[in-house]
Formats: structure tokens, sequence, C-alpha cells
């Protein structure tokens, strides 16, 4: 038996998202999407609302932030959290390496709704992962190139495997708050 590496790196994600981290999605309400579990949150808000350093968006919903991030940095909302995976995480990627449609945090219209972001990450989930699927060895081992900014010599694989880690990272992250706020007083 050998080891295949692209059968691997797609097998790690697909493991976490079908037995823990998207069942833990079901049944996401929008009450649960934008709840603040502490003062100061950095969320999805209306357009207008917000009192963060920065807020940016396209649509009538914009996501908070600072730069520099202040330490520490606010709490986020899973509301917040499943927009970075949506911008940050795979849409950028999906964008410069799988033909994904163009994302930015500046350019994106964010959800207003929990199942209208869920939506988007089962789409931006398996355009991400229709692509890993695409990558043979030569390609895991090519640079990704200049959209990885100063990782652009790195391989695809070393890619791959960073993103496994920011989904497995932050869906984790979403669980932890679903469970605070069904233990909420």
């Amino acid at each position: 038996m050998s080891f295949n590496a692209a059968v691997e790196l797609v097998e790690q994600l697909t493991w976490h998202w079908d037995a823990q981290a998207r069942p833990r999605l079901h049944g996401l309400t929008d009450e649960e999407y934008f709840w603040e579990p502490a003062e100061g949150c950095w969320n999805v808000r209306h357009r207008g609302t917000s009192t963060a350093q920065m807020a940016v968006g396209a649509g009538d919903f914009v996501i908070e932030f600072a730069v520099p991030e202040p330490k520490p940095p606010p709490v986020t909302t899973v509301a917040w959290r499943l927009n970075h995976i949506l911008v940050g995480v795979l849409g950028s990627r999906n964008a410069s390496h799988f033909g994904g449609p163009r994302v930015g945090y500046e350019s994106f219209e964010y959800p207003g709704t929990a199942a209208g972001a869920l939506a988007l990450l089962d789409e931006y989930y398996e355009r991400w992962l229709h692509g890993v699927r695409a990558l043979d060895e030569d390609g895991l081992g090519r640079p990704c190139g200049p959209a990885e900014g100063a990782f652009a010599d790195r391989s695809m694989g070393t890619l791959v495997l960073h993103i496994n880690r920011e989904m497995i990272h932050h869906l984790a992250e979403i669980a932890l708050l679903r469970d605070l706020f069904a233990h909420r007083q």
C-alpha cells in the first residue's frame, strides 16, 4: 500500500466536513448567526450600523475589522467567521486557483441570513474540493503562485494543508459558539 498525498489531503478535509463540521451547522438560525457572546464583538451588520474601525462590503451588510488588529482582537460571531471562510479562506483561493468568481472583503455581498451564508459555504466548499481533487502529485508540487503573496513559491500541497487547517479551525470555533448559544443564560 502506498501513500497518495492527493487522496489524503482530500480525505482529511472531507472527513471533518462530513463527520463533524457540516452536521454541526444544521439548523443554524439567524439569531445564532448574529449572536454576540461578548461586548464589542466583530460581526456582519447592516450597512451604516457598525462602530468598528473598518466595515466593508458591497451590499446591504458589512463585515467589521481593524488594521492593525487590536490585541487582543475582539470576539467574532458565527456570521463573521462564516464570512471570513467565504471570502478569505475559500472564496479568494477558488478565484485564484480553481476558476471561481473574484471575491474580496470590500467587494463581497455578505449574506444577511444564516441560510444564505450556508448556501454559499456549500457552494464554495464544493468548488474547492473539486479543484483539489483535480490536483495530481505534480499539481500539488507546483508553486501556488503570486496570488499567495509572500508564499508564492510554496507548493499547492502546502496551500491545501493550510486551507484544511483554516477550515477545521474556524468550523470548530463556530461549533463552540453554537454550544455557548445553546447554553446561554
